[in-house]
């Protein structure tokens, strides 16, 4: 999940003007060459922790996963006498606790369990280390899916360095009422319809047409609940779904974004995404995030909803869904040419680098032994959601849960937006000129993917990044 709030922002710009070091809250795609990363400490394999070392420090958000990742650091004491101890922080001031403590080169934590758009603030302002060597050394580069090690550990982009390691995947995906798919009278009036059987959508093509036969002329049943929440990247994340399976993107391999944002590709997933919102949105969803969109499927308002999979066990919990009985989980469906993507979430580890060697050393260890194929199976028994390929595939994990086949198979599909320190400045236009459009109704779509694009562009000659 994305929780990086506004508030970093502001703080980045008050360290700014006191010339102090810029705070992580980024994400963008990566340069062609690495730049100030280059100089981030390395990791090599380092040799095993002293006895001075004899408690290691994580900070997480405050959430079910870190409680699972405090078990598994329970574990790791009881085999090295290594006591772990996972900080829980609250997501709304998570990023602002971390950013103060980087800006200032403490080094109150060892690790951090960070969002995938930190990696590049985090990298080339030299406040993780550099884990290559490290990971390959040890083979972790190739235990994780290629998408999760793209994204929450390499920077930049198709460098090969990697600076965290992928922990805690999430992307979106969706929950549909079986026993409305699975009536028999909706079966046979839906395919008197459109012509072809009621099944889970295998393209964007037919979710529309599952959406709007489920939506009611008096709103009393709609088709979806979907992100339409302009206050941080709700509405971004939502929209990308579709546009990265339309073949869009948010950028070109030189990091510009004329032609790419303002593609037809993206211009078309943009009204379609609109097309969706207008048609079978649940009522009052004209701000929804994740707890709204859960919430509109448990109410009975939805057939189906899209969702972080991180969210979706409250959805197969008969005490909070009275339809989890009959919820199934499925994962996005396929763009006009056959692409299939779906928007990151998610968080990776990476080793504070002003620590002491010694310390680093004993991170790396835990980091080591944290990324072993038994421990990611107890991780996942647990309830972590492992990044790791092997495990993915078993089928413990795939029966552990309804909805863990449909996230094992997104996760090798992912793809995620911006991870670069110009990252917030990207973002405010991208909400502001879709929630416009889908939301208010403003403009056209190709008139909101040009501003964005100019607007972006205009952020990225200001910073340096492109010429």
């Amino acid at each position: 999940m994305k929780k990086v709030f506004y508030i970093m922002v502001l703080f980045a710009m008050v360290l700014s003007a006191c010339g102090a070091p810029a705070p992580v809250a980024t994400e963008k795609p990566a340069a062609p060459e690495a730049p100030a990363a280059a100089d981030a400490p390395a990791a090599t394999e380092a040799p095993a922790a002293g006895p001075a070392v004899t408690e290691l420090t994580i900070l997480w958000a405050q959430w079910a996963p870190a409680d699972y990742l405090q078990q598994i650091g329970n574990m790791y004491e009881e085999e090295t006498g290594i006591k772990v101890t996972v900080i829980q922080e609250p997501w709304g001031s998570f990023g602002d606790r971390f950013n103060v403590e980087m800006a200032a080169g403490g080094d109150a934590w060892d690790m951090v369990v960070g969002d995938s758009q930190w990696i590049g603030q985090g990298a080339s302002a030299g406040y993780y280390v550099d884990m290559t060597d490290f990971m390959k050394a040890n083979g972790i580069d190739t235990s994780v899916t290629p998408a999760t090690l793209q994204y929450y550990g390499e920077y930049p982009a198709g460098s090969g360095k990697y600076y965290g390691f992928p922990t805690e995947g999430d992307a979106d995906g969706w929950a549909y009422r079986k026993d409305l798919f699975e009536d028999p009278a909706n079966m046979a009036a839906f395919k008197d319809k459109y012509g072809y059987d009621l099944a889970v959508p295998t393209t964007w093509a037919q979710l529309m047409d599952i959406a709007k036969f489920f939506t009611k002329a008096d709103k009393s049943m709609n088709g979806v609940a979907i992100y339409s929440q302009k206050d941080y990247d709700a509405i971004t994340m939502g929209y990308e779904n579709v546009m990265f399976s339309y073949g869009g993107s948010w950028w070109n391999p030189d990091l510009t974004v004329e032609g790419a944002v303002n593609s037809q590709a993206s211009i078309d997933a943009l009204q379609f995404y609109r097309d969706l919102y207008d048609c079978c949105q649940a009522p009052g969803l004209n701000n929804a995030f994740y707890t709204e969109t859960n919430d509109a499927f448990i109410g009975g308002q939805v057939a189906m909803a899209m969702n972080y999979f991180a969210f979706f066990p409250a959805l197969a919990n008969p005490s909070t869904n009275p339809h989890a009985a009959n919820t199934g989980y499925f994962a996005n469906p396929a763009g006009p040419t056959g692409i299939r993507k779906a928007a990151l979430g998610g968080q990776g580890t990476s080793v504070i680098s002003f620590i002491s060697p010694e310390r680093q050393a004993a991170s790396l260890e835990f980091i080591k032994w944290f990324a072993q194929e038994d421990v990611q199976a107890k991780w996942a028994a647990l309830g972590g959601y492992t990044c790791n390929s092997n495990v993915l595939k078993t089928k413990e994990f795939q029966d552990a849960t309804p909805y863990n086949p449909a996230f094992s198979e997104t996760m090798t599909f992912v793809a995620d937006f911006w991870n670069i320190p110009t990252y917030a400045a990207l973002l405010t236009p991208s909400q502001n000129y879709l929630s416009a459009f889908v939301v208010g109704g403003e403009g056209t779509a190709k008139e909101a993917m040009d501003k964005i694009a100019e607007e972006q562009t205009a952020s990225l000659k200001a910073d340096g990044v492109i010429p």
